[in-house]
């Protein structure tokens, strides 16, 4: 056979598609793993990686869960864009919680999450459509946006402006290619609240020139100190026919694996991105389904006991935090995160070690005193860390009291 017509070669074409191949490892989930690694390795590892409640799942949520096994109903396939049952109590919910009032139509059922992110960027972005992405972000969204075929536009904050963005720093990044605006408020990973005010500055703004705005309310209920979780739609009515909405109930349920998201917007979006999940997923596990219908349509009683406990671990972790020299640790008003400044650490002398980058400082972390945190490299700012406070009350401050004595030998 003639080299013109032989097979080709492994150097011709790769193995892995350039569009997967240039997906990097969620920085969030690895941290957590490499930390349960080590654990289950016998070392005392305590990690601040995920963000993920360690609560069990309310005891209601999981009896419903075990009625469903039962019933041969769900032992069956169901429609793709999810139960008409859950797709009702999601609108019903939404109502009550945010003011926002959608139909079932308007309602698509994910597999988590991350699978409405994905959806919500390939049903909106065409090649080289732009998104605008405030920084710092929460670290799938650049991958989403990406995978979708459009381009991830920063915006960077900082602490000094409550990591929000200004309507001037969002125009100044707005070109003729900018098709999306993806909001996120309380934020993963500053814990930041937008104010209401600024959520109806941004609206207006965006539906003056066009732009769809992606919003993620998925920490909706987990607000302290007095902060309003706003809905973008409800404080911009007018936004609501290119406004699509990110939800789940993963962390106001402590249900980070039974992967139950949804997407809301307008019927003819829903439908199309319903058309996408038919070929990629088809419905999401029917007894998941059901444990979300009584997540849902539930008391948020148990909501209310998970949002003091940390409440408490929030001021906590900020006290101690704040009492290090060389970092910075704001003070968040949402969701479980804090977003200290670690750039005045960066170039000292640790134990030997000097570290030029978050991303070295944390590993020196991990490897010096077995305490695991996400570098700001992985949200979009260097020189921060992301600490995840949703974990035990006695682990937080041993982790926290580890931190400080290492850090305090800075020189």
């Amino acid at each position: 056979m003639s080299s013109a017509t032989s097979a080709p070669t492994e150097t011709q074409r790769p193995r892995i598609s350039a569009r997967i191949g240039g997906i990097a490892e969620s920085a969030t989930l690895a941290v957590d793993a490499k930390a349960k690694a080590l654990k289950a390795a016998g070392r005392p590892v305590i990690g601040f990686g995920a963000g993920e409640p360690d609560f069990p799942t309310p005891p209601a949520i999981v009896a419903a869960a075990q009625a469903a096994c039962a019933d041969p109903k769900n032992h069956r396939y169901s429609p793709a864009a999810g139960l008409p049952e859950l797709k009702e109590a999601i609108a019903a919910k939404t109502a009550r919680d945010s003011g926002y009032r959608v139909t079932a139509s308007q309602v698509l059922v994910t597999n988590g999450g991350k699978q409405a992110v994905y959806q919500a960027f390939a049903t909106l972005l065409d090649p080289g459509d732009e998104v605008l992405l405030p920084a710092p972000y929460w670290t799938t969204y650049p991958e989403a946006i990406t995978l979708a075929g459009g381009k991830p536009v920063d915006v960077v904050t900082d602490a000094a402006a409550n990591y929000q963005p200004s309507v001037a720093q969002l125009e100044a990044a707005r070109t003729d290619r900018t098709k999306v605006l993806l909001w996120c408020s309380p934020s993963n990973p500053t814990g930041a609240v937008a104010p209401p005010e600024l959520v109806t500055e941004v609206g207006r703004w965006a539906l003056e020139h066009g732009i769809w705005v992606v919003t993620d309310e998925i920490y909706e209920h987990l607000v302290y100190d007095g902060a309003t979780a706003v809905s973008m739609p409800v404080a911009v009515p007018e936004l609501a026919d290119t406004c699509v909405i990110l939800n789940g109930v993963a962390k106001t349920y402590a249900m980070t694996g039974w992967r139950v998201g949804w997407m809301i917007g307008p019927a003819d979006v829903i439908k199309a991105a319903g058309n996408l999940q038919s070929h990629l997923s088809s419905n999401v596990c029917n007894v998941a389904q059901r444990a979300a219908l009584e997540a849902v349509s539930g008391s948020l009683d148990a909501v209310a006991e998970m949002g003091a406990a940390f409440d408490r671990r929030r001021k906590t972790i900020v006290e101690m935090l704040s009492a290090i020299p060389g970092v910075i640790c704001p003070t968040p008003h949402g969701a479980f995160y804090v977003y200290p400044s670690v750039q005045d650490l960066l170039g000292k002398e640790i134990r030997g070690r000097r570290s030029a980058t978050s991303v070295e400082l944390a590993a020196l972390i991990l490897d010096e005193v077995e305490v695991a945190v996400v570098p700001g490299e992985a949200f979009g700012t260097p020189g921060y860390f992301r600490l995840s406070y949703a974990l035990g009350d006695d682990d937080l401050r041993t982790g926290i009291e580890r931190l400080a004595a290492l850090l305090g030998e800075a020189r």
